[in-house]
């Protein structure tokens, strides 16, 4: 008699595909994002409070007709891409990364570029309900409303390379650095992009010098892109080209220099 094998014994199990690992991946990371309540009360507060206050100071209006919201919403958008992208996701990298809790998932079939796009894409989500608050409340309570000659498909190119380029940026820092270094260098990079990124004072009131430098940066350039796309005025090609060349660059050093342990 000849023995028979049973149906899948012996047989090694097939890795899931690459999107499907991604999904399961991004669904957990929401779900981790859910239980860091103070992270996104943080998240969601602070470009709340920075679309009021830039708002009320009229930072950004001109006798051009400008009003203060008009460059508050950009601003404080480009302010929740960059505290969600970079500080909230790579601060929490960084420390999981500390405590091993990646190293299982190293030695999967799932590599850095499975990591990097879940990670990626759960910061999409909690991204989108921020947008969705700012305009509501810019509409609501301040009156704004966009410029007539508005673009949706701009404001979505610079928001989803935006987010990649300070994904890219913030899983740099926790992939390379020691946790409490990526702490600390993430929360400088938010306050750097916050006073020179064109978010707290407008490029064109900083001396032309520090402007050029600034303008070369994705904070500057995802501001510009916003602007551009909400209110319609100016040409945004340049910062565009700026912010997906910074976006492709960051995030495939993310996926090559990530270190698991």
């Amino acid at each position: 008699m000849t023995a028979t094998t049973p149906i899948g014994v012996g047989r090694p199990a097939r890795p899931a595909s690459w999107p499907a690992m991604v999904g399961a991946l991004t669904a957990q990371e929401l779900r981790l994002a859910a239980r860091r309540g103070e992270n996104l009360l943080a998240q969601f507060v602070i470009p709340v409070g920075a679309l009021i206050v830039l708002s009320a100071l009229d930072v950004g209006g001109s006798s051009a007709g400008a009003r203060g919201v008009d460059h508050a919403l950009p601003a404080s958008i480009a302010l929740a891409v960059i505290a969600a992208a970079l500080v909230s996701l790579g601060i929490a990298t960084g420390y999981e990364r500390s405590y091993g809790v990646l190293k299982r998932l190293g030695g999967s079939p799932a590599g850095t570029s499975v990591l990097v796009a879940a990670k990626t894409l759960g910061v999409v989500v909690v991204e989108a309900i921020q947008v969705v608050l700012l305009v509501a409340i810019a509409v609501v309570l301040l009156g704004w409303s966009p410029g007539p000659g508005a673009n949706a498909l701009l404001v979505g190119a610079g928001l989803v390379l935006g987010t990649v380029a300070f994904a890219g940026l913030g899983l740099l820092l926790a992939g390379t650095l020691r946790a409490e270094a990526t702490l600390a260098l993430a929360n400088l990079l938010f306050v750097l992009a916050l006073a020179l990124g064109g978010i707290a004072v407008p490029l064109d009131r900083l001396p032309p010098a520090l402007a050029a430098v600034a303008g070369a940066l994705p904070p500057a350039a995802l501001v510009q892109v916003l602007y551009a796309g909400l209110t319609g005025t100016g040409d945004a090609s340049a910062a565009l080209a700026v912010l997906a060349g910074w976006a492709v660059g960051l995030v495939v050093l993310a996926a090559w220099r990530f270190r698991w342990d």
